[in-house]
């Protein structure tokens, strides 16, 4: 009679520990943290696949009350001086990172392979230490020698650039302590492992361990530290999604491998604006500024045709367009050439442009505007290999395309922006008032802008008073206006 009544007991009591060491382990995302209490190979909110770790979630432990690094004073009373930013040399890295490296600050500048992140960054370094300060460079990439000699080629040898070729972190951490530097590059951050954790170099665990360790160190001595880091296949920084919230500035570097044309703009900026975009022109020489570089997007200007009488007018199938990267206004001139079909169907081949935009201008017009572009080979591109995804070039893809397929010029002194909708109208796009002073700083008289926005340039002055601003409503008005004019 005791048995029946003991055996129960004992399966119950067997099974509460299975259920209590359930509820004591969980599972945890390393790219963002999301938890999960079974694993799983697909993270169920950045949908990152083989990122869910077991992770302990064991009873919390009080924290004892510890010595403290500084006291508690009021905020008036802090010394903003140490939080200054200082200038780099580089006016353009200056531009995005909002007037220079702030001590302390770790910035990571991400790009694809070949972009020129490594020659960007030695230049960087370069000039900090001609300025008097002492830099620290640590290649975990290439020899030392193969730096020495791209820094030889761009003019960057400088006797306090101190060059390191390690990719262990303690090793790291010893010529930090023998240099004692102001500013510390690391390229990259995805070639230096830890020995305290497993795993190779690049994986979710020594990025984290590294990244940590860097920042950890950058604030302790104040130190401004560059990271070089690596992207994906499809241009998303490689590592775990915690890499970025633990750095102080994520930079992007971007550019065409044809072109020489390379831009910086920042994604992630606690000491300045993420609105602004740095311009480079990349070549064997180096890797120098660009102030203005809305002369490389444009193959004319109306300044020097209307000055020289022998000049032929625009040619057919042109516009040129101000296109807005950050807070810079750029001049880009869109071409674009329609032929009859060799083939039985048409071809639409877009270089610079957003392909899904140009076709959906290409159907507006040929259903609003009856434009013949029905079995026509269509090419469109910008000059200079630019990149514009922006709405605001739909109407410089427009009037280009109708110049082209009608034979007929706009004119040479004419600037065009603005979205096309579906129904054949302008749409009003952002920083008209930065968009037409920039056209007329370079030469342009005369902007086709969408109705409406004559309140907001109502206010210009100098140069941008005296351009013509012409308002349109619908993209068969700009075309009147435009290319039928004279005609009519």
């Amino acid at each position: 009679m005791l048995a029946p009544s003991v055996r129960p007991m004992t399966a119950r009591t067997s099974r509460s520990p299975g259920r209590t060491a359930a509820r004591a382990t969980a599972y945890r995302c390393a790219e963002c943290g999301w938890t999960t209490p079974k694993w799983v190979g697909r993270c169920g909110e950045c949908q990152a696949w083989g990122a869910v770790e077991e992770a302990s979630t064991g009873p919390s432990r009080s924290t004892p009350p510890a010595p403290v690094t500084a006291p508690a004073r009021p905020i008036a009373e802090v010394d903003v001086e140490v939080a200054r930013a200082r200038p780099t040399g580089v006016d353009e890295l200056d531009r995005v990172l909002g007037g220079g490296l702030v001590p302390g600050a770790v910035v990571l500048l991400s790009g694809e392979p070949g972009v020129g992140k490594s020659t960007l960054l030695l230049d960087v370094a370069s000039r900090g230490a001609a300025s008097g300060r002492t830099v620290l460079y640590v290649t975990g990439e290439e020899s030392a020698g193969q730096v020495r000699l791209r820094a030889e080629r761009i003019g960057a040898l400088r006797p306090r650039l101190f060059l390191a070729a390690e990719s262990d972190l303690g090793a790291l951490l010893s010529h930090l302590d023998a240099v004692q530097p102001d500013l510390l590059v690391v390229d990259s951050v995805q070639t230096i492992a830890s020995a305290e954790v497993d795993g190779a170099a690049g994986g979710v665990a020594q990025v984290r361990e590294v990244a940590a360790a860097l920042v950890r160190v950058a604030k302790e001595r104040t130190v401004s530290t560059l990271l070089v880091g690596h992207v994906t296949k499809d241009g998303s920084l490689a590592g775990p999604r915690t890499l970025e919230h633990l750095v102080d500035v994520v930079c992007s570097f971007e550019g065409d491998r044809h072109s020489r044309l390379r831009m910086v703009r920042a994604v992630k900026n606690r000491f300045g604006p993420t609105d602004e975009v740095g311009c480079f022109d990349l070549s064997d020489a180096g890797i120098t500024g660009l102030a203005d570089p809305s002369g490389l997007f444009v193959s004319r200007f109306p300044a020097v045709e209307v000055g020289d009488p022998g000049l032929v007018p625009a040619p057919t199938g042109t516009c040129v367009t101000v296109a807005l990267e950050g807070r810079r206004p750029l001049l880009v001139e869109v071409q674009s050439l329609v032929v009859s079909a060799t083939q039985g169907n048409p071809r639409r081949v877009v270089s610079g442009l957003d392909s899904s935009r140009v076709a959906m201008v290409i159907a507006v017009l040929l259903s609003r505007c009856g434009l013949p572009l029905a079995g026509q080979d269509v090419y469109a591109a910008t000059v200079g290999g630019v990149r514009v995804g922006e709405p605001a070039a739909d109407l410089a893809a427009a009037l280009a395309l109708a110049s082209s397929v009608t034979d007929r010029p706009l004119p040479a002194s004419a600037v065009a922006f603005g979205e096309v909708g579906l129904a054949g109208e302008v749409r009003p796009v952002p920083g008209l008032a930065r968009r037409v002073s920039e056209a007329a700083r370079l030469g342009f008289t005369t902007a086709y802008v969408p109705r409406g926005a004559g309140v907001e340039l109502g206010a210009l002055s100098g140069p941008a008073a005296g351009v013509a601003v012409h308002e349109v409503a619908s993209l068969a008005h700009a075309l009147q206006l435009g290319l039928f004019a004279e005609a009519a």
